[in-house]
């Protein structure tokens, strides 16, 4: 008699993609879903998509489909059937999911990979429930996500370590709508910074609420406008430039990728240019720099997305002034897209990490860290 021998086979990790959200960047999130979800390893990953509605309801996608999209190409459906209530009190390093309309229904994820862009997404409120419910999840934690979506707070910090940062003037909507504020604003910020400017919400990703300012005439208006997508806009002097990235991935020690760099074929890198636009902008991967500039870039990458407490990966974004040849830190995005044209998996690629192998990655860092977090006392001596 033959006995068979050994070992049991592991099981799979239960992955759970969420998507969607109540943000401005709702479609885009849609459109990254479609990619992470198709190139996750069935082989080693079970995997779960998870929709969250425009009014932040959470609907577990029994059958998940991938659907064409006229102006984003492809993304993933979002079907809103059941009544799902996500339990982040259970903390056994999962996530568990009921239906509680369908007998209470359960779903349980081992590791969350969120890809949402955007307020409740990506500024740490949705870290900080996944931080409740003890589960592994990818991305900057809550500290890193908030700070990376504040660009405002995100300067101060970059400042305060040295790393040139585009000048700019915050103004907050109270103060804004008091008349006689509006017009100091508006001056103090012409003789400070010139024209032409930049307005923008300080909370916002996807060039969401940003419009260029030519004419002194045009700023009220673009304030106005940008106060509609948060109570605080940057304004910030225009830098006629190149547009240089870099992807950043790891926790305690991360490494920063080759450059790329953005053509927009618009004025400038709108949210029209980057997702709606099919020849919006051109990619340009590796960018057409010198090593030595190249290499100090990708050094003060790194640097940056520390003094902002980033882990598991960012994308950060430079300007480069093509007259001074002066670079300057322009953003730092924790959750950059992610389909498989977006700049962050192409950086890596282009590195020698591909796409799926970069999801692997992800997924390793987001257990190590949460491993780490175990470990830290929560109860006094």
């Amino acid at each position: 008699m033959t006995m068979k021998t050994g070992l049991k086979k592991a099981p799979k990790i239960r992955i759970g993609v969420l998507y969607g959200g109540r943000s401005g960047e709702h479609d885009v999130s849609l459109c990254s879903a479609a990619s992470v979800f198709s190139a996750l390893d069935r082989n080693k990953y079970t995997v779960t998509a998870i929709g969250l509605d425009r009014d932040g309801r959470w609907y577990v996608q029994e059958n998940p489909e991938i659907i064409s999209d006229k102006d984003f190409g492809r993304k993933m459906a979002l079907k809103k059937k059941g009544t799902w209530l996500v339990n982040h009190f259970e903390q056994k390093n999962k996530l568990h999911l009921y239906d509680i309309k369908n007998k209470n229904k359960e779903v349980i994820v081992d590791v969350v990979i969120p890809v949402l862009h955007g307020t409740f997404g990506e500024d740490g409120a949705l870290q900080g429930l996944l931080e409740l419910a003890m589960v592994p999840y990818v991305g900057a934690d809550v500290i890193g996500s908030a700070v990376g979506m504040d660009k405002d707070i995100a300067k101060r910090l970059l400042k305060e370590k040295g790393i040139p940062v585009v000048p700019s003037v915050t103004v907050n909507k109270q103060h804004w709508r008091e008349n006689a504020n509006a017009k100091n604003i508006m001056k103090d910020a012409l003789a400070k910074l010139g024209l032409p400017l930049f307005v923008k919400p300080v909370c916002t990703g996807s060039s969401v609420g940003v419009k260029k300012v030519k004419k002194k005439e045009s700023l009220a208006a673009a304030m106005n406008f940008a106060f509609q997508f948060d109570n605080r806009v940057m304004i910030e002097k225009a830098i006629d430039c190149r547009e240089i990235e870099c992807a950043v991935l790891g926790n305690e020690k991360p490494a920063g990728s080759v450059l790329g760099e953005i053509i927009p074929q618009h004025e400038f890198y709108s949210y029209e240019a980057k997702y709606i636009d099919p020849n919006g902008a051109a990619l340009k991967i590796p960018a057409q720099i010198n090593k030595s500039l190249s290499d100090k870039i990708r050094k003060i990458a790194v640097e940056g997305y520390m003094a902002l407490g980033c882990t598991s990966m960012a994308r950060v974004d430079f300007f480069l002034d093509k007259k001074t040849g002066k670079f300057y830190l322009n953003e730092i995005n924790t959750l950059p897209g992610f389909t498989s044209i977006s700049m962050y998996p192409k950086l890596w690629e282009a590195t020698g990490l591909k796409y799926g192998d970069l999801l692997d990655k992800l997924i390793e860092l987001a257990l190590d860290r949460h491993e780490k977090k175990l470990e830290i006392k929560t109860e006094g001596i």
